[in-house]
C-alpha cells in the first residue's frame, strides 16, 4: 500500500549534495513516474491518488519534489527547469529500473519530455496533464508587464499572482534557463506512445497547446483528450477516473 504521508519521506541526495525528497511504492512494470507542476508538491490530490491507483494494481509508483519545492533542499527562487529537470532525470535514473511510464502535470509535462529525451530507451509511455512545455516563454513572455521586466533585470526576480495557492516568484534565471530548454520550435525526438490530456476551460495554459505538442511528437501513437469545461488542474473524480483508465490502458 502507498506510504503514509505521516512518515517521513525518503532522500535522494545527488553529486551536488542537493537532496530530493521521495516516496515509492514497488510494484511490477512500467512503473509510474508523477512529475509535479510549478511550485507544486508530491503531496497534491493527483500525485496520492496515482499512488493508491498504481498499489491497487500492483504497479510500481515513484513520485518526487524537485529542489526548492516541498520537502526537498534548496530555495525556489534558486531553481529553474533545467535544474529541475536534471532532478527528473536522476530521480529515474537513480531509484527506478526498467521500462518506466511519465505523467507530468502542467510545468510537469515540460520536464516529462526532457527527462524522456534524455533517458529515451527507458520511456513506455507518457501522460501529459495540461502539459507545459516552453511556459516560462510563451506564457509567462506574454504575461509580464514591463515594469515586472524591469524589475527583474534590476532585481533578479519578480512575483505575479496566481489563480492557485501562493504568488509565483519569477526569476531572472527562470527566463533565461526556460530558453536553453525549448521543445516546441522543432521536432521532438520521441517515438513511444503519448497520451495529452487537456481541459477546455484551463485558464492557465491554453489548449491548443496539446495540439501543437502533439504536432511537433515525431511519435505516430498521440492521442489528445480535450475534456469539456476541465480546468487547469483536472482533479475533480471524474479527471481522476479518467486519468486512471488513460494510465491502464497505456500499461496494459
Amino acid at each position: 500500500m502507498p506510504v503514509s504521508n505521516a512518515d517521513e519521506p525518503k532522500i535522494l541526495t545527488l553529486e551536488t549534495g542537493a537532496s530530493i525528497a521521495y516516496r515509492q511504492t514497488p510494484g511490477a512494470g512500467p512503473s509510474v513516474v508523477f512529475l509535479c507542476g510549478f511550485m507544486s508538491d508530491m503531496t497534491g490530490a493527483k500525485a496520492l491518488w496515482l499512488e493508491e491507483f498504481c498499489a491497487q494494481r500492483g504497479q510500481g509508483f515513484l513520485r518526487f519534489d524537485y529542489q526548492g519545492h516541498g520537502a526537498s533542499s534548496g530555495n525556489f527562487a534558486d531553481g529553474h527547469v533545467g535544474v529541475w529537470a536534471n532532478d527528473a532525470i536522476a530521480a529515474i535514473e537513480k531509484l527506478t529500473e526498467g521500462a518506466q511510464i511519465l505523467i507530468g502535470s502542467s510545468m510537469g509535462g515540460w520536464i516529462m519530455l526532457l527527462a524522456a529525451l534524455a533517458i529515451p530507451e527507458r520511456m513506455a509511455g507518457l501522460i501529459g496533464i495540461a502539459a507545459a512545455p516552453d511556459f516560462t516563454e510563451e506564457l509567462l513572455g506574454a504575461e509580464l508587464s514591463a515594469a515586472q521586466l524591469a524589475e527583474i533585470d534590476a532585481q533578479g526576480q519578480t512575483t505575479i499572482a496566481s489563480d492557485y495557492d501562493d504568488d509565483y516568484v519569477i526569476t531572472k534565471a527562470l527566463l533565461e534557463e526556460g530558453r536553453k530548454h525549448l521543445v516546441l520550435g522543432a521536432e521532438i525526438a520521441l517515438d513511444c506512445p503519448v497520451r495529452l490530456i487537456h481541459g477546455l476551460d484551463d485558464i492557465s495554459v491554453p489548449w491548443q497547446t496539446a495540439l501543437r505538442l502533439q504536432d511537433k511528437l515525431r511519435s505516430t501513437d498521440v492521442d489528445v483528450i480535450l475534456v469539456k469545461r476541465g480546468d487547469h488542474r483536472l482533479s475533480e473524480p471524474e479527471d481522476l477516473d479518467r486519468l486512471g483508465r488513460t494510465l491502464a490502458a497505456l500499461s496494459d
